[in-house]
């Protein structure tokens, strides 16, 4: 059982072709995942589009994540976090080349009347 985010990181993991998603906890309501990226980036002309909202922050590396009708790239380092509505598009530019970028998100339900238009 895992009791530290920046330790027993798969070694696959650290020499991936694709992001490593781990789920920590898994309930109805709510979904929190480790993230492990060494590089990666969304494909091209790929963009994420969840059912669920998700609150993601950066806790060790970088990464550049862009919302579809957005100009620019996002810059994501240690400690900074963001809020993705459900259904907004959004990819990730890219990740920190030089070593893991460790995620951790929670997806989470929205009340009905907070749910509204994706940009």
């Amino acid at each position: 059982m895992m009791t530290n985010i920046f330790t027993q990181f798969p070694i696959a993991a650290l020499n991936a072709v694709e992001e490593t998603f781990e789920t920590l906890v898994d309930r109805p309501d709510v979904r929190i995942e480790r993230i492990i990226s060494s590089g990666q980036a969304s494909p091209p002309g790929f963009w994420y589009c969840q059912p669920q909202s998700e609150w993601v922050i950066v806790l060790q590396g970088c990464a550049g994540l862009r919302f579809e009708n957005e100009s620019d790239v996002r810059e994501l380092r240690v400690g900074d976090f963001v809020t993705i509505p459900a259904q907004r598009r959004h990819r990730v530019e890219w990740t920190d080349p030089n070593g893991p970028t460790v995620w951790l998100a929670v997806h989470y339900d929205m009340p009905e009347s907070d749910k509204g238009c994706a940009l």
